[in-house]
């Protein structure tokens, strides 16, 4: 039997030179730029925060250190993917013997469903000034959400020839989407005519390959700056939710509007009807309310009252 290659010791530049050809590997696969992106975090915020990883004596413990950490479980379930992936990768390179995530399992993660009310979407909808480039671009991408359900990271990815106009149309790229499938939603008229305004605000040097929802700048928007956007129009609401909440709204309000489960797992993009049900589960509750409040038998039998009890 071969003996195995042992390493003791990783250079102080190892990791990075390692992430770089890792990266260049993944590239060649044809990853989408935003995964590409994710892995680089996530392998770099490691080893940043660990810098005694450098050495393969500490490596193990380190790995056990960061993973033992208090945090969610989508959040756990993240680092546990990419560094397993990466370290993968390393072993197969020669760069190291043993996998340190070997036999970790993913945490069971049941997810975060906000419910935001109309109201609050309303006045969200209405906030953004359309008169300025980054106001328009916030309003439309707001609509877009509201209409589609899209992922923000979906959306940032969107180009001009994702979105046929005439047919009322915007597909996701394989390479954008989240599930590496693609999938085509159908727009309101509404969030159609918002796109095209948007698009005619957009500067004429701009090319058709500059993402619709750009910076000023004509850069990619990302999560963070969507996020700061998002966080202050929550203080003028009142109100504190994520950018990802409103495909949690929109989802919502589909089914209570009376849209099918199976519709909305295929505009969502579910791989199953996992977390598709979930909404579901949430919908019947409000159904139940519901029920009982207007159910006719309220009118046509009597109510029972409430018994004061006599003083002595």
């Amino acid at each position: 039997m071969a003996k195995k290659k042992q390493i003791s010791t990783i250079a102080t530049n190892t990791w990075q030179d390692a992430l770089q050809n890792f990266i260049y590997w993944k590239q060649a696969m044809g990853l989408a730029d935003v995964t590409i992106s994710d892995y680089r975090y996530h392998v770099t915020q490691f080893f940043t925060r660990h810098p005694e990883a450098f050495t393969q004596q500490s490596l193990k413990r380190s790995v056990l250190k960061y993973m033992s950490q208090k945090v969610k479980p989508a959040t756990y379930n993240l680092r546990l993917v990419y560094l397993r992936t990466f370290f993968n990768w390393c072993i197969e390179e020669g760069i190291l013997p043993e996998n340190p995530l070997a036999g970790f399992k993913k945490r069971k993660d049941e997810g975060r469903i906000v419910k935001l009310d109309a109201e609050t979407i309303t006045k969200l909808i209405s906030l953004p000034d359309k008169k300025t480039y980054a106001g328009l671009r916030d309003y439309t991408l707001v609509l877009l959400t509201m209409d589609t359900g899209i992922r923000p990271k979906e959306a940032f990815y969107l180009l001009v020839d994702d979105v046929n106009f005439r047919s009322l149309e915007v597909h996701i790229r394989a390479e954008v989407a989240k599930t590496r499938v693609s999938r085509t939603l159908p727009l309101s008229p509404p969030t159609s005519q918002s796109i095209r305004d948007l698009l005619k605000a957009r500067h004429p040097d701009w090319k058709d390959d500059v993402p619709i929802f750009a910076t000023t700048d004509g850069t990619l928007l990302n999560s963070n700056t969507w996020g700061d956007r998002i966080e202050a129009y929550c203080k003028q609401l009142g109100v504190k939710f994520r950018p990802y909440d409103l495909r949690h709204a929109f989802a919502l309000q589909y089914l209570r509007n009376g849209g099918h489960a199976l519709g909305l797992q295929r505009i969502m993009g579910h791989s199953d009807l996992t977390m598709t049900k979930r909404y579901v589960a949430l919908t019947q509750q409000d159904v139940r309310d519901q029920h009982s409040l207007a159910s006719p038998l309220n009118t046509f039998l009597p109510q029972k009252k409430r018994v004061r009890k006599v003083k002595n």
